[in-house]
């Protein structure tokens, strides 16, 4: 071990002489090498009665921890002659990222290893609507969860607060609670609670807990990472915006080049579009395969189809029954060279069927009931193209097509045309503008104008495909 520390004291002294304490006095140009030999021995036997004094007070550290750094000590222990002569800079850097990586090495990550990753994300906007939110009305499709258009004026919007970290060798765990203010009362909610398995064998992994569904495209990402304000239609009509719940989900990635994943998830069903938790609270089932891959340098591309079958019972629309909700997306994206934060272009698009078998109950008047079975539709084409690594432009469109018979039989099938500019200052901050015609049913029209800003605090992980 006193070779050890020979080692790391002769290091020291060549590799970093600006930040000795007590520098020996600088050679002469001429100086021979037997002086810069007694000058090197001085500070060694210097720096040897230091980290004796610094061992003294330091726990012993795990075996493995000593082993680990001890083989990387040795390593620098071998570099003083090839410091003097001449080659410091290629020689030490080895053993200093050996030691670096060390478990419980100088760097301190051992001890902090499993503390959480904290980020907030504080999100706001400014809107005018030329129809009252409160008039709003969708024909054909009654408004549920999160549906229908943001309030006039300034809005906190849902910002979040997400604690993220490895459990152990085998788990990893994320907590995610969502503030917004609602109707003058803020309100804070869990909404994602979740453990996933890092160490299941043949590509599989295990989620238990409270997310948001794989099904779709847009469906499992947070709402921060979208390019537009708000969400499509089909979501806010089928989804209630999004769809998270509690349960347990199975994914499986094939060890293929081309990305092949395949899963399904048990939940709950307490949330729109499911209700009542039937089942002994398993009530919704889900299915969903992606595939996806490169072609060429340039272009990316992800296509999927998803299924969730649920049992309703006095879901918020009115809605008691079995209800299934299939769901085909394709997104593709280019880039000059690939690099897609300096530039390139996104096409994404999903359709959406629900297929319906029961009955409806008004909810504000529980007499008022009518058989409901038929099919509705929806679906949306956006294309957002990056300018630059500061700004993009996109744009939107939105279509429903109503059912032709049932207690929400329609003629008009409501749409959308969405238009937005993006500028970020980093990808930790952006403000949005967003210009919206929404034709909500017959009679009525909604132009939007809305400025949102949203900002990002603390280590947040990087987002999906």
């Amino acid at each position: 071990m006193k070779k050890t520390f020979l080692g790391l004291a002769a290091w020291s002294v060549l590799a970093v002489p600006a930040l000795a304490a007590e520098p020996p006095a600088a050679s002469p140009p001429a100086a021979t090498t037997e002086q810069r030999v007694a000058a090197l021995e001085a500070r060694i036997r210097q720096l040897e009665a230091e980290v004796e004094a610094l061992r003294s007070t330091q726990p012993a550290p795990a075996p493995a921890q000593t082993q680990a750094q001890a083989d990387a000590f040795e390593a620098l222990a071998a570099e003083p002659a090839a410091a003097d002569a001449g080659g410091s800079e290629g020689a030490a850097t080895a053993p200093v990222e050996a030691l670096a990586a060390a478990p419980g090495g100088s760097t301190g990550g051992g001890a902090n290893a499993f503390n959480p990753a904290i980020s907030i994300i504080l999100n706001g906007s400014v809107a005018h609507h030329s129809l009252d939110p409160d008039a709003y009305l969708r024909a054909g499709f009654p408004l549920a969860g999160e549906a229908g258009p943001g309030a006039n004026g300034f809005s906190l919007g849902e910002s979040e607060l997400s604690f993220a970290a490895n459990i152990d060798d085998k788990f990893y765990g994320q907590l995610t609670l969502a503030v917004e203010s609602e109707d003058g009362e803020d309100e804070i909610g869990v909404e994602e609670a979740y453990v996933d398995t890092t160490a299941l064998p043949a590509g599989f992994s295990l989620r238990i807990g409270r997310f948001f569904s794989n099904i779709g495209y847009l469906n499992s990402h947070h709402a921060h990472t979208d390019s537009f304000f708000d969400r499509p239609l089909a979501y806010q009509a089928f989804l209630g915006g999004q769809y998270g719940d509690d349960g347990v989900q199975l994914r499986w990635v094939a060890p293929t080049a081309l990305y092949l994943e395949l899963g399904g998830e048990l939940l709950r069903g307490q949330n729109f579009p499911s209700g009542g938790a039937q089942h002994d609270g398993v009530g919704t089932r889900t299915l969903f395969a992606h595939i996806g891959g490169d072609a060429g340098a340039e272009n990316e591309w992800l296509a999927g189809v998803s299924m969730l079958k649920t049992r309703a019972d006095g879901s918020e629309d009115g809605f008691s029954g079995d209800a299934t909700l299939y769901v085909a997306d394709a997104t593709w994206k280019w880039a000059p060279q690939g690099n897609f934060k300096d530039g390139g272009i996104t096409l994404r698009g999903e359709f959406f069927l629900d297929d319906r078998d029961g009955v409806y109950a008004d909810p504000d008047d529980p007499g008022v009931t009518a058989f409901w079975s038929g099919q509705r539709r929806g679906a949306y084409l956006e294309g957002v193209y990056r300018l630059s690594r500061t700004w993009d432009v996109g744009y939107r469109y939105d279509r429903l097509w109503a059912d032709d018979a049932g207690p929400f039989a329609s003629d008009f099938d409501p749409y959308r045309h969405t238009a937005e500019l993006t500028w970020r200052n980093s990808e930790f901050s952006l403000v949005r503008l967003q210009l919206s015609h929404d034709k909500p049913n017959a009679e009525d029209s909604d132009n939007a104008v809305t400025v949102q800003y949203q900002t990002s605090l603390g280590a947040h992980g990087a987002h999906k495909f």
